[in-house]
């Protein structure tokens, strides 16, 4: 699932092709929304919350977008081929005279009045990348529930909007904790620290086009998607198993030196890749 540094990414690519611009093409290829037409409207802004994206469109309407696991816009200049999949699997067109954007297997697509926004997202903690971010809000809102696991508790968006598995299990790492960690037994010190290393680590890579969190070159991650191989940290073997995130069940990764805290009972055999 595209997190709050890949969201941010891609609501300044949608913002720039598409912002202070007349809509020439609109298509909304959802049951509900398939007959409303955009064309002749202004599109004001496209502004990312968390992990949601709101195109601002003149009249007062807002079109809400969310990636998921599998979702992507993709901007093309006219008279360019689209290259983000089949046909079939677009939901959205936004075009005006230079550019198109093409939302590609967007789970969630909906048109609301602007003044609703809050109706699909005011659910949400402080946005890490937004302007009302706030760490001791985010940091409030994490201690509440101080038996929670730590990585439970990070990937909730009521939280504080942005955290995927990625930058949990990163996070995790860069705390020496694991993921298994009830809240409440976080050090002091670890806990203050956590929301402004949070927002250091999605600021650092909203503008890059290869997410790192490590600073080192080729090695782009301490330990998500290591497993087996070592920890960059202490070259203990990575390992990984599953973590509820409330919904379902992500894979988690970790190193059983460097973090402290409990671990699952049963872990993942990883994969190793074959070269062919």
């Amino acid at each position: 699932m595209p997190e709050g540094d890949t969201v941010w990414q891609a609501a300044k690519r949608l913002h720039t092709a598409l912002a202070g611009t007349v809509l020439t093409r609109s298509d909304l290829r959802v049951p509900r929304f398939a007959t409303a037409d955009l064309t002749g409207r202004t599109v004001l802004d496209v502004t990312p919350r968390g992990k949601h994206l709101l195109t601002r469109i003149e009249g007062g309407l807002t079109l809400h977008s969310h990636l998921r696991m599998e979702g992507a816009w993709k901007v093309f200049e006219n008279g360019r081929r689209w290259s983000g999949g089949p046909a079939h699997q677009i939901r959205a067109i936004l075009g005006n005279a230079d550019r198109t954007a093409v939302g590609y297997r967007l789970p969630v697509l909906a048109l609301l009045r602007t003044s609703e926004e809050e109706r699909v997202v005011g659910h949400l903690g402080p946005d890490l990348l937004g302007p009302d971010w706030d760490p001791d809000r985010a940091l409030a809102n994490l201690l509440a529930d101080p038996a929670r696991p730590l990585g439970e508790a990070l990937l909730d968006q009521r939280n504080l909007a942005g955290i995927g598995n990625v930058f949990k299990c990163e996070l995790c790492h860069l705390l020496r904790v694991t993921p298994w960690l009830p809240v409440g037994d976080l050090p002091p010190g670890h806990a203050a620290q956590l929301p402004e290393l949070a927002q250091k680590l999605l600021e650092a890579n909203r503008d890059r086009p290869v997410r790192n969190t490590t600073g080192l070159p080729r090695q782009n991650f301490f330990v998500y998607g290591r497993a087996p191989r070592p920890c960059l940290r202490c070259g203990t073997s990575v390992r990984v198993a599953d973590q509820s995130d409330g919904t379902g069940e992500r894979v988690t990764y970790w190193c059983p030196t460097c973090q402290s805290g409990p671990a699952p009972v049963t872990a993942r055999r990883p994969q190793r890749r074959t070269a062919f």
